[in-house]
């Protein structure tokens, strides 16, 4: 039988456009009804009926104005927090009904350094990753993604006009290769292409919120997982940057109060698939930012963090070095 969720699998993986994660909607060449940075907002976007401004009914999303003898398309460009692979797109229409677009379009671009946005809206070439595809309203329509690129920037392009509530870029994390080794590395930050391979659970909260940039400011930007009722325990499993040195491990429970693990196990797995203690089982305490240096230790790609029994972790840091 199928997997029901066959097609959505890629949407475990990180949102490289999400605003937490440092993406921008950096131009657009029409909002006037609601406001592009709408789109990469996190969460589900949200509706109050008959909540009206000087505009209209306010969306919580981007919504362009009708086209009168106005030519073309509407396009908006977003950053990508963290440059990768794009592993999929959806585009939602949430709560857009008689104002969505009958079809969109999705190009990606590679740039090096910062040049000005009105630049690269108009000067560079893009690469299609979705060709005028047709989709419905008030609905989240997915798109796979078939390409090894890695992308800095997205363009969602409505034909011709309308609203989308939200722009979700899943994927994988590729570091720019010119930073790396500049200074201490994060083997565990998605930005330099860590990447959460499994999970026990991710029942409040997805697991690669572990990884992000930047202290959690609250505790949904962690992960959660729920109660457990067995004798078993939660646990993550994370593929690092690069096979590495694990020097300094942080284990952040900020936020998490009465919901904190009571203890926490690191584990790294070598090439060959053997076992290393990286960390013992150790006590934790809630809402605090704890750092365990680690003993040297034959070079691993992949790490394992067990707590005890289950709770809510705000960041995994783990600070070393590259194998080469």
């Amino acid at each position: 039988m199928r997997d029901p969720l066959e097609n959505e699998k890629f949407t475990f993986l990180p949102d490289l456009a999400v605003r937490p994660l440092g993406g921008a909607v950096i131009w657009a060449d029409d909002e006037f009804f609601a406001e592009k940075e709408n789109l990469i907002n996190p969460g589900p976007a949200d509706y109050r009926p008959s909540t009206f401004g000087h505009k209209g009914q306010i969306y919580d999303g981007w919504e362009t104005r009708r086209h009168r003898g106005r030519p073309g398309d509407d396009s908006a460009i977003v950053r990508l927090g963290v440059p990768g692979v794009i592993r999929g797109i959806v585009v939602d229409t949430a709560w857009f009904t008689g104002n969505y677009p009958p079809a969109v379009s999705v190009s990606a671009l590679e740039i090096e350094d910062y040049p000005p946005a009105e630049t690269i809206a108009v000067r560079y070439d893009w690469a299609t990753l979705i060709d005028h595809a047709p989709i419905a309203g008030n609905s989240r329509n997915l798109f796979a993604v078939e390409s090894e690129n890695r992308w800095t920037h997205v363009k969602l392009t409505m034909h011709p006009d309308g609203g989308v509530a939200r722009l979700r870029v899943h994927g994988e994390g590729r570091p720019d290769q010119r930073l790396l080794g500049l200074g201490p590395l994060d083997l565990a930050a998605v930005e330099n292409g860590a990447l959460v391979l499994d999970c026990s659970n991710r029942f409040y909260s997805s697991p690669n919120q572990l990884l992000y940039p930047g202290p959690a400011r609250r505790m949904g930007e962690g992960w959660e997982t729920a109660r457990r009722r067995d004798a078993g325990n939660d646990w993550v499993r994370v593929r690092l940057a690069g096979p590495g040195v694990v020097r300094l491990a942080e284990i952040d429970t900020s936020y998490f109060l009465g919901n904190s693990p009571g203890a926490a196990r690191l584990t790294g797995c070598t090439e060959g698939g053997a076992e290393l203690e990286l960390l013992p089982t150790t006590a934790l305490l809630p809402d605090t930012r704890h750092r365990f240096p680690v003993a040297p230790t034959p070079v691993v790609p992949e790490v394992r963090l067990d707590i005890y029994p289950d709770g809510g972790l705000a960041r995994l840091r783990l600070y070393g070095e590259l194998s080469g």
